[in-house]
């Protein structure tokens, strides 16, 4: 095989013995006759070409290589999405180095930590988030040696480059080198710097994008979901360079009216979303009368779908939307539905390349119908937390399983269904009971725009459902609707999953993916 190639067959995707993934999502585009097509195009109006990134790429290259970093190095990114963005990772993934997107929602102390943890050489950041970079700076006693903003006045990324060679060889790395990492939110603690290799994103790419989704070159895509996080590198950086597309860059915040703007402005072909941003745009939806004609499939991923959000948005746009779960562990979507067999409520099949085990507390597989743990098996697991040994033996499990920390079951159909967190699920009279089928339940009623159930205890100590309730109108709030609320539960499900206490709230707690963090709402 010629190096930095990868042979691609139903069964197994064979990787050149020198593998460097910058290779074939970058640099092959000039030589396949692309690069004069636009590989970017950003809300401020800058526009990219395939030959214009692959220069951009090779000069952030030059500019690390030019700090005297040594291979391996890590390079903190806190960047906005933004060309840079591409420039900065791929361009330190060609000369050798390991690119470490963070999450620009953090805060000081957040950054703090990933600064020690990961003990990266550099940094670099966009001067939008300074007020908690700076002081997370302050606060660590030996950070990164060299800081570089990525434009402002002085010596920035954006200045470097333009003094950088364009020319730049790939360093001679394997598919099973340590290329990026990213780190997960950290809902329930410090976050976890989990180190992904260099075959991670070429699988997700093909097996999901290509395979599962349908990406073709005359896509456009556009995803809500940020680049600093699996699911948006996916949609917005690897699927689209995979396969030779246009992906639609977004630095502000997603809401319905902005995010039905681009829409209508750049027209893109594939849309990202989260569930919530999805009930959230229903709701908007008569006011802002989008026009959504040019795309043909949406997407949904950071927590599960509920059902009633699929049926409306199906009648509203005459679009389907494909659910599915992923995590930054496994990198992206790994089980999903798709496009001719979409299951209200379920997750769907596993995507091709990958497989799911339902087991009990002793890891024993439990029979079709029954809730239990998530396992994972398949070939974009991430090697290690990085510094975290205990951590990493109890959710990589070797042979590229992991446990996924997800309450699943399996039906007789071999159609996975979502049943929550492990840490969410609650003992309702003795039975196990999900938080998501009770949450789907409330937001069929036309009011509720989103719901979050927790365990509570009653005046006998025993564990009952407790009700988070966001309203479409929040001056609907009132006994009158609980009590239909509750009625409407009490008719449809068990009996004994009905909220018991039903509260009306103006938001709800989540991480930078849209998960609902139940955890706070516990406390």
């Amino acid at each position: 095989m010629m190096d930095h190639t990868v042979e691609i067959d139903a069964d197994q995707l064979t990787f050149a013995p020198t593998f460097n993934v910058a290779v074939p999502f970058i640099d092959r585009h000039v030589s396949e006759g692309r690069g004069a097509k636009i590989a970017i195009r950003t809300n401020h109006g800058e526009d990219v070409s395939y030959a214009e990134l692959v220069a951009g790429v090779n000069r952030a290259g030059n500019v690390l290589v030019s700090l005297g970093l040594e291979r391996g190095d890590r390079v903190l990114m806190i960047v906005k999405d933004d060309p840079a963005f591409y420039f900065a990772f791929w361009g330190a993934i060609k000369a050798g180095f390991v690119p470490v997107p963070l999450n620009t929602l953090l805060r000081a102390k957040d950054y703090a930590f990933a600064l020690e943890d990961s003990g990266a050489a550099a940094l670099i950041w966009s001067p939008e988030y300074d007020e908690e970079v700076v002081p997370a700076l302050a606060a660590v006693e030996s950070g990164p040696t060299h800081l570089i903003q990525t434009e402002g006045d002085g010596a920035t990324f954006r200045s470097m480059l333009a003094d950088a060679s364009t020319e730049l060889d790939p360093v001679a790395t394997t598919a099973m080198d340590d290329c990026f990492w990213l780190y997960s939110s950290g809902s329930t603690g410090n976050p976890k710097g989990a180190v992904h290799r260099h075959r991670d994103m070429v699988v997700t790419s093909q097996r999901y994008g290509v395979e599962t989704l349908g990406a073709l070159e005359e896509d456009v895509f556009f995803s809500a979901a940020k680049l600093f996080f699996a699911y948006g590198l996916g949609n917005a950086m690897t699927f689209p360079l995979w396969v030779g597309g246009t992906a639609i860059l977004f630095d502000g915040r997603p809401d319905p009216t902005t995010v039905f703007d681009m829409i209508q402005r750049f027209r893109p072909t594939l849309y990202f979303g989260v569930p919530t941003l999805y009930a959230a745009q229903l709701a908007a939806y008569d006011q802002l009368n989008p026009d959504t004609s040019s795309v043909r499939m949406c997407v949904s991923a950071g927590e599960a779908l509920p059902p009633d959000i699929l049926k409306r948005w199906k009648e509203r746009t005459d679009l389907d939307i494909l659910d599915g779960i992923g995590s930054t562990e496994l990198l992206h979507i790994f089980i999903s539905n798709v496009a001719d067999d979409i299951r209200p409520g379920a997750t769907g099949r596993p995507v091709p390349g990958y497989q799911g085990r339902i087991v009990d507390e002793s890891g024993n597989e439990v029979p079709p119908g029954t809730a239990g743990r998530l396992l994972m098996c398949g070939p974009s697991v991430a090697r290690e937390y990085w510094n975290n040994p205990t951590k990493t033996k109890a959710t990589m499990l070797g042979d590229d399983w992991i446990d996924t920390g997800d309450t699943y079951l399996l039906d007789e159909d071999g159609y996975f269904w979502y049943q929550g967190r492990s840490d969410d699920m609650m003992k309702v009279g003795g039975i196990w009971t999900s938080p998501f089928e009770i949450e789907a339940k409330l937001m069929e009623h036309p009011l509720v725009l989103e719901a979050a159930i927790v365990g509570r205890t009653d005046d006998s100590n025993l564990v009952k459902p407790a009700a988070m309730v966001v309203l479409t109108d929040s001056s609907a709030a009132g006994d009158d609707l609980e009590q239909e609320l509750r009625t409407m539960c009490k008719k449809d499900l068990a009996p004994y999953k009905y909220p018991r206490w039903i509260e009306f709230v103006d938001e709800l707690p989540k991480t930078a993916t849209g998960k609902i963090q139940r955890f706070k709402l516990r406390k």
